[in-house]
């Protein structure tokens, strides 16, 4: 499957802003079909060589040349369980640019891309085996697509940092946030611990929701609850399964007990078309992930001081 099937990636994925998301179809070494957002694609192509790392973990399948730049290069289906591809007939290279970065997956043959309704993709069920290497399920013509948490699997081999710096928690030190609580909104288990552990950080509280609709809930309960009780701030990801990001601060916009949080939408979705989709549902910021200090800074910068600060 050429690049061709990406070209028109940018059109496509302006769905999301209705909360609905096209996916490139693929599988890795049966006929269970697997799925990422084609937001993430940058190319699809035959496997190249790889030169492979000596004393590498087994997810890395070595690095390769690309347009000019070294790439890594993961076995995704050695990461899902299956057998490796590095060797197998018929792999192909996927191309990825997300969180700042840019990787290759080895994946086995490519299907198409469809458009998937929000509220189709679903938080699977333990029973199904994924563990937190998938954060959605759904169904194409009847048959189970697995979406992928693709930072998951990166995480696994590319250390993220965890740490505030000095500096940060210096200027947040001057600010009395304490008393503040967040909303962190995220279908990936990776990227909820990353947050909790910058807002304890932080000393502000935090109320997890998995995805979209349930912060929705959840934001509604809370604000007819007592004030103490309620956020001041959401930081919501893009892609997560019922509601998505969009869809979740255009709700919030539109509901008058809600319209005066603080929103910042935190992906590891980037380009232009996010930028202008964060502006026309109305965030406050975009932020990619995972920049702790960066995050940090926005939240102190949105947060109002507490009552009765110095």
């Amino acid at each position: 499957m050429s690049g061709q099937l990406l070209d028109n990636v940018e059109r496509q994925t302006r769905l999301a802003g209705h909360n609905r998301v096209a996916m490139l179809l693929f599988r890795l070494g049966d006929a269970q079909l697997f799925g990422i957002n084609v937001f993430k694609v940058r190319e699809v192509m035959s496997r190249p060589p790889l030169e492979r790392l000596p004393g590498a973990p087994l997810l890395l399948a070595g690095s390769c040349a690309y347009r000019g730049q070294t790439i890594p290069v993961l076995d995704l289906g050695a990461a899902m369980g299956y057998e490796p591809l590095r060797e197998a007939p018929g792999a192909h290279l996927m191309v990825t640019e997300f969180s700042r970065s840019v990787q290759g997956f080895l994946v086995g043959d490519f299907q198409r891309i469809v458009h998937c309704e929000g509220e189709s993709l679903a938080v699977p069920s333990p029973a199904l085996g994924f563990g937190a290497r998938v954060n959605a399920v759904t169904r194409v013509d009847g048959a189970l697509v697995a979406v992928i948490d693709v930072e998951h699997v990166l995480a696994h081999v590319q250390a993220t940092p965890k740490d505030l710096s000095a500096t940060v928690l210096r200027h947040a030190s001057e600010h009395s946030l304490q008393p503040r609580r967040v909303m962190v909104v995220d279908d990936s288990v990776v990227a909820r611990r990353q947050l909790v552990n910058l807002f304890k950080q932080l000393d502000i509280e935090c109320v997890v929701a998995q995805d979209g609709r349930e912060a929705l809930e959840r934001l509604h309960a809370l604000a007819a609850g007592p004030q103490e009780e309620g956020v001041r701030l959401v930081v919501s990801d893009i892609e997560m399964p019922q509601l998505d990001g969009y869809a979740l601060t255009r709700a919030i916009r539109e509901a008058p007990d809600l319209r005066r949080l603080k929103v910042v939408l935190h992906s590891s979705l980037s380009g232009l078309f996010n930028e202008a989709m964060v502006k026309e549902v109305n965030a406050d910021r975009f932020i990619a992930k995972f920049q702790p200090d960066v995050l940090a800074q926005a939240v102190i910068d949105l947060l109002p001081e507490a009552a009765g600060a110095a």
